[in-house]
């Protein structure tokens, strides 16, 4: 544990009830990094934190009224950096907090900052260098280094750090940091990102593109890099606006809705709505121009969204713009100079981790799994999106059916992305099936009180079909209560939903194309194979309900902003609607 001479800190703590979370770390530039950004967010989303201070009487051993602390907070995070071993202080801490966990359930956290945690686990690199001093120090008390070595490997087979903020931030009643993704591997990607930021030679605003295929973990990195970013006080405003690329393509106006957020996340008390988007870009500009911002700009596809939503001469000097996206072409389109960073397949070790935290709660598989899981590995290729979703399917299963995966994937050693993430939807209940295809193809970004109603109408118990989906990594909800999931699974959906019907789309168990509702309604084509029908901002068109009697297992039909089926009736013709339909608007 690192002492401390900042009073402020010490003193804000003063209050009668007990600590929250006691905060264990070492090293000055610990401190002075990760570990006061860390204090900073948890303190601002009133989490009641204990970091260390000289004040508390530091010896050769940790004083009583320590232990105290430890013993009265409700959580512990250990910050296990490369010199966190050196310290027999910090040794001694760990044992003891290890110590209230094991006797009062006190939930730990471990971070690995700069550190691999297999060097925590087995005591190599720096760890391993810092217990060869302790054995020859402590010749004579061995015991005490032995329970040490203990203690870290118990410790590194800790995992959560997303799963323990929202549980903290939900027990204490306070919003939840915005961690939502599993971190394995962020720290190497934060540092290449950062190095390429600082060695850059560009001036003024810095204008950032993260780049590569889809499921690779752009956004990941852009989150992590803005919430690092922004907890540092230097910008005077700064906005993240997620899935571009979906707003723009489900909502009217996406690029002036857009606009709006951006400003009135950055401009508190934002005088009037942007009507359209020449008077965005030019409000953007004005406001903006002097103002040092840090904005995300997350799945841009389009020229377009880059030139309306930021250009490079709108922000104030030192500003930073990060755009995530799979077009590289399109920074050098819009920009006179701009960084690049592209992101790489995850190393075999953050792939392990990550996997095996999937499967098994742990960061390295378990001994009956440990050759199994190394070959789903290699057939996932280094993508996180592909290691989170087979590893969630593969949770809780035994080993025939892991060898039946396996089978599998082999079966089709260099098939699509998609078709491996097929595998896990495979393994769904026919309900859960129905929901997912039902998002896919209609409903990816909406509200999830929107989407249960629906669902529920159904027949579906979207209760716990959903809570399935999000648990296998299929779904996942927003910090603003919308249901998401990937582009590259909300593809696999609708090649499900059109499956054999690609040339007779009359014969697809989902409709959501304008142009191809319109086409098998006015045709008379449809069949009975089709399930559900929704579509948004359709022209004026003229067609009979009559195009709707062959779809005997239609339950949904939900079409936004229609002006057609108007026909010689003033409302439709029962005769027309299947029995299965429960939702027509």
């Amino acid at each position: 544990m690192a002492s401390s001479s900042n009073s402020t800190v010490f003193s804000s703590t003063k209050r009668k009830t007990n600590y929250d979370v006691f905060l264990s770390f070492r090293g000055e530039k610990t401190r002075n990094s990760f570990t006061s950004h860390l204090y900073a967010a948890l303190c601002q989303k009133g989490i009641f934190t204990f970091l260390d201070d000289d004040k508390l009487e530091r010896g050769k051993s940790i004083s009583p009224r320590l232990f105290k602390v430890i013993k009265d907070s409700r959580w512990s995070i250990i910050v296990l950096s490369r010199n966190y071993a050196s310290s027999s202080w910090c040794l001694d801490e760990l044992v003891k907090i290890l110590q209230r966990m094991k006797n009062d359930g006190q939930i730990v956290l471990p971070i690995f900052y700069h550190v691999d945690p297999s060097h925590v686990r087995k005591q190599t690199g720096s760890i391993g260098k810092a217990f060869q001093r302790h054995e020859q120090v402590l010749s004579d008390d061995l015991e005490k280094v032995k329970s040490w070595r203990e203690a870290l490997k118990e410790v590194a087979d800790l995992v959560g750090w997303h799963d323990f903020i929202v549980e903290v931030s939900t027990k204490l009643d306070v919003a939840p940091l915005n961690i939502s993704v599993d971190l394995f591997g962020i720290d190497s990607r934060l540092e290449k990102l950062n190095y390429c930021v600082r060695t850059s030679s560009v001036n003024g605003v810095c204008l950032i593109g993260i780049c590569g295929m889809g499921g690779i973990g752009k956004t990941t990195l852009a989150k992590a890099y803005y919430e690092w970013m922004s907890s540092s006080s230097q910008f005077e405003g700064n906005n993240f606006l997620s899935n571009v690329r979906e707003v723009c393509e489900k909502k009217k106006n996406g690029l002036v809705y857009l606009q709006n957020c951006l400003l009135s996340d950055i401009i508190n008390g934002l005088p009037k709505k942007i009507r359209d988007v020449h008077e965005g870009m030019n409000m953007i500009s004005n406001r903006l121009r002097h103002k040092k911002v840090l904005i995300v700009l997350d799945d841009v596809d389009k020229l377009d969204q880059l030139k309306v939503l930021a250009d490079g001469d709108w922000f104030g000097f030192g500003s930073r713009i990060i755009v995530t996206t799979r077009d590289e072409s399109l920074l050098t389109s819009a920009y006179r100079k701009s960084i690049v960073y592209r992101v790489d397949e995850l190393n075999n070790n953050d792939t392990l981790q990550l996997f095996s935290w999937k499967a098994f709660k742990t960061v390295h598989p378990s001994k009956d799994y440990e050759e199994m899981s190394k070959q789903v590995i290699t057939c996932a290729s280094g993508l996180p999106l592909a290691l989170e979703v087979l590893g969630s399917f593969l949770c809780g299963k035994s080993i025939k059916e892991w060898r039946s995966a396996l089978d599998r994937l082999y079966e089709y050693p260099n098939m699509e992305l998609v078709k491996v993430l097929q595998i896990s939807f495979d393994g769904l209940e026919k309900p859960e099936k129905s929901i997912f295809l039902d998002i896919a193809c209609f409903f990816n970004g909406f509200d999830e009180d929107y989407i249960l109603r629906i669902m529920d109408g159904c027949g579906f118990y979207p209760e716990i079909g959903i809570k399935v989906l999000v648990d296998k990594s299929l779904l996942h909800v927003s910090h603003d209560n919308k249901l998401w999931m990937h582009d590259l699974l909300q593809k696999m959906g609708k090649e499900i939903g059109r499956e054999k019907s690609h040339k007779e789309p009359g014969r697809q168990s989902r409709l959501w194309d304008n142009d191809v509702l319109y086409h098998v309604l006015e045709n008379y084509t449809a069949t009975e194979e089709i399930e559900a029908i929704v579509c948004h901002f359709l022209d004026r068109k003229r067609l009979s309900w009559e195009a709707l009697s062959n779809m005997k297992k239609l339950r949904l039909f939900i079409i936004d902003f229609a002006w057609y089926l108007i026909v010689n009736v003033q409302s439709p013709n029962v005769k027309y609607i299947a029995n299965e339909l429960r939702f027509l608007v």
